[in-house]
């Protein structure tokens, strides 16, 4: 049987390692780790061409541009060396990297593999440079510009503003980064505050600035003292609702119009809607022919800070 013969073969080739001693162990393992050093050294004298990577340093004028993506770190080659020299690339021993120098920015988009042969050859040391295997390493960069922004609150989660104004210490923020992005910052810039401050509103907070990526700030963060911010007040005339009257009878109101105050801040006064308040008469309140009715506000209008009705009580006739 076939499986009985390969028993027989493993057991007639370990045979003569049975019952040896730890003395002939050693002198085994150290014919191998002489066998394998010898081999191994005979290996690293060959040579051999293969594909490897290669380290990249870009040179540019860093005060004037910033690289908007990621610069490739290293581009793929075809080499030819010996195996100590792959060696000690492979494991990053004292390779210097191929530099590319970058000239007509931000317009260069791309940098072509032909183009990057001089900076490998002067670079490598020990290998021979065959050809790039990258065709192409696609850059981006836009002009590094700086812009000072005076701070602001940011309104809330609903687009309302804040029941408080803020004095920011310091007062504005330089932000630092590509043009493209740094031209579109808000101004004044927002702060967001992590949250809604409890009870007092006059208390001192510190507040990260954050910002978009690579745009970085001469400051991390901000001290934020906040302070009650001014109401603008104003009376309005509006139309009581009749609320549950019967609709098959007439009524006459005096006054027929309802004076009402509402409060809310500078910003948000011209953008009140009108529509959005509603004062209604329940007829449930009249005891008589002609009664007193107080007007009720049953809804206010959504950027107010404070809705108040002035007219005290109307007058309800009912017509004949």
């Amino acid at each position: 049987m076939p499986l009985t013969r390969a028993v027989r073969l493993v057991r007639w080739f370990s045979s003569p390692f049975y019952g040896q001693e730890g003395s002939y162990w050693r002198a085994v393992t150290a014919c191998f780790l002489a066998a394998s050093t010898f081999w191994l050294l005979n290996a690293l004298n060959k040579t051999y061409t293969t594909r490897i990577t290669y380290p990249l340093a870009w040179r540019y004028d860093e005060s004037r541009y910033i690289p908007v993506q990621s610069l490739p770190g290293e581009v793929a080659v075809n080499v030819t060396g010996r195996g100590w020299k792959l060696l000690r690339k492979n494991l990053s021993l004292d390779v210097r990297p191929a530099e590319v120098r970058l000239a007509r920015l931000p317009a260069t988009r791309y940098i072509t593999g032909q183009s990057l042969r001089p900076a490998l050859q002067t670079a490598m040391e020990g290998l021979q440079f065959n050809y790039v295997v990258t065709d192409t390493l696609w850059v981006q960069f836009d002009r590094l510009v700086s812009r000072r922004l005076p701070l602001t609150l940011s309104p809330a989660s609903d687009g309302s503003a804040l029941p408080y104004a803020a004095r920011f210490v310091p007062a504005t923020i330089i932000f630092r980064g590509p043009e493209a992005t740094v031209s579109k910052l808000a101004n004044p810039y927002p702060v967001h505050l992590p949250q809604a401050p409890a009870g007092s509103s006059s208390g001192e907070i510190r507040v990260p600035i954050g910002g978009p990526k690579l745009v970085q700030t001469n400051v991390q963060d901000v001290r934020i003292r906040l302070q009650p911010r001014p109401l603008i007040t104003r009376s309005v005339q509006v139309t009581p609702e009749l609320h549950d009257f019967p609709k098959d009878q007439a009524f006459r109101l005096r006054p027929a119009l309802v004076r009402v105050q509402i409060q809310s801040f500078p910003e948000d006064t011209a953008r009140i809607e009108l529509s959005q308040l509603h004062v209604i008469l329940h007829f449930g309140q009249l005891v008589g022919p002609d009664s007193v009715l107080q007007p009720v506000l049953s809804e206010a209008p959504t950027l107010a800070r404070g809705v108040r009705v002035l007219t005290p009580r109307v007058r309800v006739f009912r017509s004949h």
